[in-house]
């Protein structure tokens, strides 16, 4: 539900029980943008949906280590996965990612898999994408983050439930505090920024979702309950 200027009034959730809201590219910070290509794939705009430096790079680590240090899923890929969710983590589940992988980047732009990307990633419980997360947990819209919130914006969707700040919250700094040292690494940023996102708090609490004008949005909504977003006066 969205006012004359298209702010948001009020959210409802999916017919699951999910919080879920549409967002933009362009209407999120593009230094979480930023950190999250970084981090997860650092060569996204580049490849074709599958990247086999990352690859080979998950190969040797497997081969080197016995286990699984890094899995070179594309953000493509992971867009895959979460557009057809299967339970199972096998070779054939893998391979059948990049294939859709490989279909998306030859049907849609990289913004627009970007933009799927920023709509369906899990952040815990029935929090999906990160608008919703941003207005779950920092209570604001995700256009301007400060370091530390878009740290764990980016932490968050590698494991949703065991790091959700507001069950596990050590687990959610650990996390954190791997993505700003990667960001430490990798970009000139001061180091008493750094230090400051550090000492950011971690959200211990999910704040409630915007209900303004409740009366009249849930009267529209019952008169019109097939629309996905509402204008009101």
């Amino acid at each position: 539900m969205l006012d004359r200027d298209g702010r948001l009034l009020r959210a409802y959730t999916t017919p699951e029980g999910r919080w879920r809201l549409p967002v933009a590219v362009k209407d999120v910070d593009p230094r979480y943008i930023d950190a999250l290509i970084a981090y997860e794939d650092k060569r996204f705009r580049e490849h074709h949906g599958v990247d086999p430096i990352a690859v080979a790079r998950a190969t040797w680590q497997l081969l080197r280590n016995g286990r699984i240090v890094s899995g070179g899923s594309t953000l493509t890929m992971q867009v895959a996965r979460l557009l057809e969710p299967r339970a199972e983590r096998t070779l054939g589940a893998k391979l059948r990612q990049a294939v859709r992988a490989v279909e998306l980047e030859r049907e849609l732009t990289k913004d627009q898999i970007l933009e799927l990307y920023l709509n369906l990633a899990p952040f815990g419980g029935n929090i999906e994408g990160v608008r919703a997360a941003s207005l779950s947990y920092f209570g604001k819209e995700p256009r301007r983050l400060s370091l530390g919130e878009r740290a764990l914006l980016v932490a968050l969707p590698q494991s949703p439930e065991t790091r959700r700040p507001d069950r596990f919250s050590e687990a959610a700094r650990a996390a954190r505090q791997r993505v700003l040292s990667r960001i430490a690494e990798s970009e000139n940023i001061p180091a008493d920024e750094i230090a400051n996102a550090v000492a950011e708090p971690i959200p211990t609490t999910r704040r409630p979702m915007p209900a303004l004008a409740p009366h009249a949005a849930d009267a529209v909504v019952a008169a019109e309950p097939d629309t996905a977003v509402h204008h009101l006066t």
